[in-house]
Parts: structure tokens; C-alpha cells; sequence
């Protein structure tokens, strides 16, 4: 098997893989900031293992290091709110959320990147939102709240997506698991100073594992679905174009929503325009690297 063929199964592991994490924020009984807390130790626990860790972080600046770790606590608060939006409507709906990254995308990298907004991509976001209104407007208002939550959550993804492509473009030499472990160990400590705080807040919520079941789930979550998936992603995207990874990289939401209805069945919860809000949105996203491909094309000509 070639380099291409596996890069591409193993792509497609790791985004199923990350599709099934909102199943696990599902059937894991943890409220959100605790699961996360648990996900964000296991995970760091386990990049521990990697030996160029150790090697590479003191080379790093303090600014750099400081830079990382403003990165992870966005991190953090993007998981929280991921979880919460399963929590307050359900995986489906969560992960229809998810998938308008691309159009706060399109919004905030020309900002942050510092170049023009291009137009394809600022027309396929305003496709968002009318999928976004049969959603929002024919699922039962209970949900709603999960529904604020997975825009938000899609907003701080598509925002340390982007920051952290800044830093990478800015060191090309860049270690990917030391800047993984800074970013998440600090995620790590952020959840831990707020969580006596979202107590007093939300009032006493259960902290540790409740039963086997909870300590085994969290366990997949983070040595599968996190660093497995990661580690997975990293090494199929040395060999894959931008534009096959994206396209790819698309599916997640189209794998949880089919895992939701599978296991779930979620699509008893919901009526039809739904459906045609989820069309909507998926078309445009998997609209976007076609487009991007045949514009950029035009451009060289």
C-alpha cells in the first residue's frame, strides 16, 4: 500500500474517530466542564510518552509559550461548550452546529491573517444561514440552548484553528505534540481554577467518574479519540494535499450525525426541515474546497 492510500484511511480513522466523541459526550454522565477537566488530564498524561516533548519545549520563548497557552484555554472552553451543546439538545444537533466553522472562518482569518475577505467563501457562509434558520426555528425550544452553545463552540474552533496556523507558519519548526501538551496542560489548569467557581455558579456537580462505565468512556475519549486521532491526522496529512484533507476533514459531522441516528436514534427527535437545514450546511461546507480549488486555479491562469 502506497503512501497516499494509507495516509487516507488513516485520515479517515482519525475523523471518525472525532466524530464519535460527541457519542461518548453523550452517554458519558459528566457535566461538561468535569468531562472536559478528565479528557484534557488523560489526554496530557498520555503525551507525556512522546520523548520530543522534553526536548523541545525549553527552546521555547516565554512569549511563545505564553502565545500557546492563551491558545489552549480557548481550547478548553470550546470542549466545554461542545459538550454542553450535546448536553442541552443532542449529538446531531451539536454537531450541525459545528459545522458553520467554515463560515466564522471565512469571517475572522482574513482579520487575524491579515488578507482581503474572498468572496466565494463570505457567499457560501450566508448559505449557513438558512440552513441555520430551519434548524434554529423547527427543533423544540428546550434545545435552544444547546444550539447557542455549538455556535459559540464553532466560533472558538474555527479561532484557535486559525491562531494556531499563525504560530505554525511563524515557526516552521515547530514541534506538533510539544504545542499539543502546552496548549491542552493549560487548558488543564484553566478548568481547574473556574471549576470551584461553575460550582458556585451551577451549584454542586458531580467531579469524579460516576461508575466503570464513566472511567472507561473518558479513557477512549482521550487515548482514542484525542491523541490516537491526532497523532493519526498528523501523520496522513504529510502526505495529502490541502485541499483532499479538507474535503475529508468535512465528513466529521456527517459521520456523528449517522453514528447519532444509529445509536441514538435521533431522528425520531427532530422533523423534517431539519434535514433540509442539515443539507443545506453540509452542501455548503463540502461546496467550499471545490470552489476554493477551481477559483485559486483561476487566479495562476
Amino acid at each position: 500500500m502506497d503512501n497516499t492510500k494509507r495516509s487516507y484511511i488513516e485520515l479517515h480513522i482519525a475523523i471518525f474517530l472525532w466524530g464519535f466523541t460527541a457519542i461518548l459526550g453523550k452517554v458519558i454522565s459528566l457535566e461538561e466542564i468535569a468531562l472536559v477537566w478528565w479528557r484534557l488530564l488523560f489526554t496530557c498524561i498520555s503525551l507525556l510518552f512522546f520523548r520530543s516533548i522534553w526536548k523541545t519545549i525549553p527552546t521555547y520563548s516565554r512569549k511563545f509559550i505564553l502565545q500557546m497557552m492563551g491558545i489552549g484555554i480557548i481550547v478548553a472552553l470550546h470542549w466545554v461548550l461542545f459538550f454542553g451543546s450535546i448536553k442541552y439538545s443532542n449529538v446531531s444537533i451539536c454537531l450541525v452546529c459545528m459545522a458553520t466553522g467554515s463560515f466564522f472562518a471565512s469571517l475572522i482569518e482574513p482579520v487575524i491573517m491579515k488578507y482581503k475577505h474572498k468572496w466565494y467563501e463570505l457567499i457560501l457562509g450566508l448559505f449557513v444561514i438558512p440552513g441555520m434558520y430551519f434548524v434554529v426555528n423547527f427543533i423544540p425550544s428546550e434545545k435552544l440552548l444547546g444550539v447557542y452553545f455549538g455556535l459559540l463552540s464553532a466560533f472558538l474552533a474555527a479561532l484557535f484553528t486559525i491562531l494556531n496556523k499563525k504560530l505554525i507558519d511563524e515557526n516552521k519548526d515547530l514541534n506538533p505534540f510539544s504545542m499539543t501538551f502546552i496548549e491542552l496542560s493549560s487548558g488543564l489548569l484553566f478548568l481547574s481554577i473556574i471549576f470551584p467557581i461553575y460550582t458556585m455558579w451551577m451549584g454542586e456537580t458531580p467531579f469524579l467518574p460516576q461508575g466503570v462505565s464513566d472511567f472507561v468512556y473518558l479513557m477512549i475519549l482521550a487515548l482514542l479519540c484525542t491523541t490516537l486521532a491526532y497523532v493519526l491526522g498528523l501523520r496522513a496529512l504529510r502526505h495529502l494535499s490541502a485541499f483532499a484533507s479538507t474535503l475529508v476533514v468535512n465528513l466529521e459531522p456527517v459521520y456523528g450525525i449517522i453514528l447519532a441516528w444509529l445509536i441514538f436514534e435521533e431522528n425520531k427527535d427532530v422533523g423534517n426541515y431539519f434535514y433540509v437545514g442539515v443539507i443545506i450546511i453540509i452542501l455548503a461546507v463540502f461546496s467550499h474546497p471545490f470552489i476554493k480549488k477551481r477559483f485559486e486555479r483561476e487566479i495562476q491562469t
